[in-house]
């Protein structure tokens, strides 16, 4: 597996006051506030699903969204079984927002796919994304301070990073409370595609915690 990373900027600090967490709280909405929405996307090159290397740089001048998931994950499972993922992944790629499904769990945990294993995952899922990426040394995952999944950022066609966090405000793993939340990525989307700033740059993110190798180490 070859993992190159091209780290060009700080690593970020967004979510440092958020603790990775198994379990999630089934009831309220998520926290949102104000964070920095002008940082740059730091510069990362993965592996895909079919063996070829994709890196950030590729799609500058492209809308971005980076997502990370682990099938495992009962929060996961809530926008995909309910076909709510990739129809939010449709409906981006189809205006030509560049969709890149990141998996960094660690080889041996769970949500942790390869070769056939992993182009398996995106035909069971039916999933839409532009590229499945993987991450198994989680690498990239720790670089953009990745906690949970899912966990989401939207990157500008500049390079910046104008949404990071939980994907919506509904942090259960309940399908029923799909109706009617407020998606951030979608949101995020459109004030951009409108020319506004993005309304809600941070969200506080929730789901399972992302099965990074040495944070399992002991456990």
């Amino acid at each position: 597996m070859i993992i190159r990373l091209l780290a060009t900027g700080a690593t970020l600090a967004l979510l440092a006051a958020c603790s990775p967490a198994t379990e999630a709280p089934e009831t309220g909405s998520a926290e949102t506030a104000e964070a920095p929405a002008a940082d740059m996307a730091p510069a990362f090159t993965l592996v895909d699903a079919e063996g070829v290397e994709r890196s950030l740089a590729d799609f500058r001048g492209r809308t971005v969204v980076l997502e990370w998931t682990n099938e495992g994950c009962p929060y996961v499972q809530k926008h995909y079984e309910a076909g709510a993922m990739q129809a939010l992944q449709r409906e981006a790629t189809g205006d030509g927002v560049v969709w890149l499904t990141i998996i960094s769990s660690a080889p041996g945990q769970q949500g942790f796919v390869e070769g056939d294993a992993a182009r398996e995952w995106q035909s069971r899922n039916n999933a839409a994304a532009t590229h499945l990426l993987l991450d198994p040394e989680g690498t990239v995952g720790r670089l953009y301070d990745a906690r949970t999944t899912p966990d989401m950022r939207v990157i500008d066609p500049e390079g910046r990073l104008l949404f990071v966090g939980g994907i919506d405000d509904r942090p259960t793993n309940k399908i029923e409370d799909l109706e009617g939340a407020n998606n951030y990525v979608k949101a995020a989307l459109a004030d951009m595609e409108a020319g506004r700033p993005v309304a809600t740059p941070f969200a506080t993110p929730y789901g399972c915690s992302i099965k990074y190798a040495d944070e399992l180490e002991g456990a």
